[in-house]
């Protein structure tokens, strides 16, 4: 652990001590800080370095790699000139040496790669980061602007879906097509075809025009032919995202003997589990530069707070528009605040465990929700604070109040407020989940004595990321202790 890491724990921990703090059976923590009159939600109700290191720089565990360089790129740029009209590009070109007429736009620069034989390296970016463009550099599909490409032995590409297929010949006709381009007699290729056929598994359509193709029969048959002409280098790019889940997991299967067997490979997909189950290193690409080299496990969780922090500037430009749309309408008696309004939620956000706010969490982080209340006409003792989390589709999923947790709040005066935070572990699945906040008056055990102050549904909202190391396919996650019995040899308890 880090001295950052141990240094914000210290911290969390001393400022939890400063607060007064109760922990319910339930596991949540309701925290509660007092303030004066307009000191607390000024704000209103609202809706919530880089490491870049070469690739051949990097050790890696296990037996010893052949060191031969199947591809070394240096300082590897692409531009491409944007015009603002398509007059302009004629005009640039009659008229070179004076005026330049278009827009320089950078979708790769200054990337240093070298991937050894028998390497597998994953490419991870955001949509945009210019992850294809790089493969196609370094494919010999597209010159780059600058910088050098080597490359050796027989590279295969699968990029775009389709790309290399006559949409007019059969699909028997594309194989030999294909093979051709690769260099492959036609004599060695027939050889190869019933292994072709077997693989894409396309049955009789392999003689009919392509055209006819669904995309997922297309991917089928391009990932065969590829895989078939045995190349020195294979390239592939998310071309596994479309077929259906057993031709996946076939294809990955694939991939790993191929690996296995000394494949180079470059593998550019979203889906950080792949990366990590089949590569031995990542690179991280955003806005066309490199940001991380390094194991494949470490390049993805730097892909992943990436895509945190990215999707918390998202969020939160986003519920700042939506929290002034929602404040004018709770304050004109519209549907979304119910409550005869005298304490009020002022404020709503999502923390995370060092009390900073957040749009973005993972699976097993510790995330707080931080309700703030102002008094607007005193009700006495009772108050009690409440959240409750929601899914896409409206579903209550959890939630707790302070009254059941049994953490006591301060008598409030007059323009007084107070603050709550309620902190859990995120045992969510991924996506977006919604935050309802309510503050009422109770002080009957069976509630029979409750009466609604104030509630603010969608007051706050955040996304919860995925852990590849444990994935939820349910609405969440329940801990579950596992015990295998009447089994052969010793009792396993897990």
């Amino acid at each position: 652990m880090s001295s950052e890491s141990t240094s914000a724990k210290s911290e969390q921990q001393h400022a939890k001590g400063a607060r007064r703090s109760k922990r319910g059976a339930g596991g949540a923590i309701a925290e509660v800080k007092p303030a004066g009159g307009g000191g607390g939600g000024g704000r209103g109700l609202e809706m919530a370095g880089a490491v870049t290191r070469d690739l051949s720089d990097e050790d890696q565990a296990g037996p010893k790699r052949d060191e031969t360089i199947m591809i070394s790129a240096r300082n590897v740029g692409k531009r491409y000139d944007i015009y603002e009209k398509p007059a302009d590009r004629l005009k640039q070109a009659l008229f070179l040496h004076r005026k330049t007429l278009s827009t320089p736009f950078w979708a790769v620069r200054g990337v240093d790669l070298d991937v050894r034989r028998g390497e597998a390296v994953g490419i991870l970016g955001r949509n945009g980061a210019g992850k294809s463009t790089l493969l196609q550099v370094l494919a010999g599909i597209l010159r780059p602007s600058e910088g050098r490409v080597q490359r050796s032995g027989r590279v295969a590409a699968l990029l775009e879906l389709g790309s290399g297929f006559n949409a007019d010949f059969t699909g028997r006709e594309n194989v030999f097509m294909n093979a051709s381009i690769l260099g492959i007699p036609k004599r060695e290729m027939l050889e190869r075809f019933d292994d072709v056929a077997s693989f894409a598994d396309i049955g009789d359509f392999i003689d009919r025009p392509v055209k006819t193709y669904s995309s997922g029969m297309r991917a089928r048959l391009a990932f065969a032919v590829n895989i078939a002409v045995q190349p020195d280098v294979l390239i592939v790019d998310e071309i596994l995202s479309v077929g259906d889940m057993g031709f996946k997991s076939k294809c990955m299967a694939r991939l790993r003997k191929m690996r296995d067997d000394g494949l180079t490979m470059l593998y550019v997909s979203h889906s950080a589990e792949q990366v990590r189950g089949i590569c031995d290193r990542g690179l991280v690409l955003a806005q066309g530069k490199s940001l991380y080299t390094g194991t494949s496990a470490d390049a993805v969780k730097h892909y992943l707070s990436l895509v945190k922090e990215e999707t918390t500037r998202r969020v939160i430009e986003e519920e700042k528009r939506l929290g002034e749309a929602r404040s004018r309408s709770a304050d004109d008696g519209g549907s979304e605040r119910v409550g005869i309004g005298h304490v009020r939620v002022e404020q709503v956000d999502v923390l995370d465990e060092r009390g900073e706010p957040t749009r973005a969490v993972h699976f097993g982080d510790t995330m707080r929700i931080a309700i703030t209340v102002r008094c607007i006409e005193p009700v006495g003792e009772g108050l009690s604070v409440s959240f409750v989390v929601r899914d896409a589709v409206g579903v209550d999923l959890m939630g707790t109040t302070t009254f059941d947790e049994r953490a006591t709040l301060p008598v409030l005066g007059a323009g007084e407020t107070a603050t709550v935070e309620l902190e859990f572990e995120c045992r969510l699945r991924r996506g977006p989940f919604g935050v309802s906040a309510a503050v009422h008056r109770v002080r009957e055990r069976d509630y029979s004595d409750n009466l609604l102050l104030d509630q603010v549904d969608g007051s706050a909202a955040f996304r919860v990321i995925r852990d590849v190391d444990r994935p939820v396919h349910y609405k969440f996650h329940q801990p579950v202790n596992v015990r295998v019995t009447d089994a052969p040899g010793e009792q396993a308890d897990g």
